[in-house]
């Protein structure tokens, strides 16, 4: 029951919301994710998708998911150890390894769930991890969950992880825990020093590349392959709700002995339904397109190149390590929020992003490029910003 002094506390958090200019609203779609979208019968440039290489609503993607609800069923309405194991799920698992050059993976129903089972199953009180300090909420929560003594060393400074591994030198086991790539900055962990320091410490290294794999490094095999440390990671996780088809799912893949406890440890995994099968088969059909060719992934960093030259041509500096995230920075949360509203008028959904989520002083539009956009789009929507901008501006 809602008692009253239960409504007006919750009325009460919502307000403070409303009143920090924090609250989210959520875009009505009425169209398939796409470069193009349809909202309240208006069509707008979608520049806030995961969509990286165009896969959401890519016809060889759906046809594989088609055909795996007519095979396969709809969902297992069970738990894997128990009833919901197909043949889907162990071969899409070998096919994962495979492609990232790893002993073994094992699914999860997001990577949200993957980040929250694993620290909890590998690590206990005498050990430590070594968080970044911009690591995504997933990875921050999966540490919170688990009882070793937690560390941050502040983010991409390879001479802070460095004195926080040596702090923590006491502790039976040490992992390092980072971002391939920091979302909100398009920015990339330095892997291969990172990768130096857990050789000089002796500790495990955990990389989410979730915003890497599938376009970044040969093959797109992500971060840790494009720098060549692949097989200096112990454990990638990362989702096929991007890149891979932009569905849902996630994973953990690594060290065979990691992976064994996992599917016996992982909470997430054991009391979790497994993975419908339309979205295993699909996401196979996306990793197939993507180690096959490299098509996609060149026309989506040509595209995400055109967008970042558009925009310094109008005056932004888009920050990021020219990964397709792209912020435009503003630094003032207000103007972001007028922009971000002068752009949705003009035809372009874009979000603004400012404190709490991005440090103060750093608010921001963040742009994501697709492989499906069409140049000429592109260079249309830098000119939109730069109008909108002076929109925003005269009406402060």
């Amino acid at each position: 029951m809602l008692t009253d002094t239960a409504a007006t506390y919750y009325a009460g958090r919502l307000a403070e919301i409303r009143t920090a200019g924090l609250e989210k609203s959520e875009l009505p779609i009425s169209s398939p994710q796409g470069a193009r979208i349809a909202s309240g019968g208006r069509p707008l440039l979608n520049l806030c998708a995961n969509n990286y290489l165009g896969l959401s609503n890519h016809p060889a993607v759906v046809a594989a998911a088609d055909a795996a609800l007519a095979q396969w069923g709809f969902g297992l309405s069970s738990v894997r150890f128990i009833c919901g194991t197909q043949d889907l799920h162990t071969r899409l698992e070998r096919r994962l390894a495979d492609w990232l050059g790893v002993d073994d993976a094992i699914l999860f129903s997001s990577c949200f769930d993957a980040n929250g089972g694993l620290f909890e199953t590998l690590l206990d009180e005498p050990d430590a991890v070594v968080s970044d300090q911009l690591n995504h909420a997933s990875i921050i929560d999966g540490i919170r969950l688990c009882k070793a003594r937690r560390l941050r060393y502040r983010n991409r400074d390879l001479a802070d992880l460095d004195g926080q591994l040596a702090a923590a030198a006491d502790a039976r086991l040490r992992l390092i825990a980072t971002d391939g790539v920091f979302s909100m900055d398009g920015t990339f962990a330095d892997l291969a020093g990172i990768a130096a320091l857990a050789r000089k410490h002796g500790a495990l290294l955990m990389v989410d590349d979730s915003h890497a794999v599938g376009f970044v490094g040969p093959q797109g095999r992500g971060t840790a392959a494009a720098q060549g440390v692949a097989g200096e990671i112990d454990l990638l996780t990362g989702t096929f709700g991007k890149a891979l088809g932009g569905a849902s799912g996630g994973y953990i893949a690594g060290r065979a002995p990691l992976i064994a406890l996992l599917r016996q440890r992982a909470r997430p995994y054991l009391f979790s339904n497994s993975l419908a099968p339309c979205i295993v088969a699909a996401t196979l059909a996306a990793i197939a397109m993507v180690e096959r060719d490299d098509a996609l992934r060149a026309r989506l960093h040509a595209n995400a190149a055109l967008f970042r030259a558009a925009l310094t041509r109008h005056g932004f500096t888009p920050g990021g390590d020219n990964h397709p995230i792209i912020p435009v920075m503003l630094g003032d949360a207000r103007l972001a929020v007028r922009m971000a509203a002068g752009l949705q008028r003009r035809g372009i959904h874009a979000v603004a992003f400012s404190f709490p989520v991005v440090a103060q002083g750093a608010a921001r539009i963040r742009c994501q490029v697709s492989a499906a956009h069409d140049p000429a789009d592109l260079e249309w929507a830098a000119g939109q910003f730069a109008a909108a901008r002076d929109e925003a501006q005269t009406a402060s």
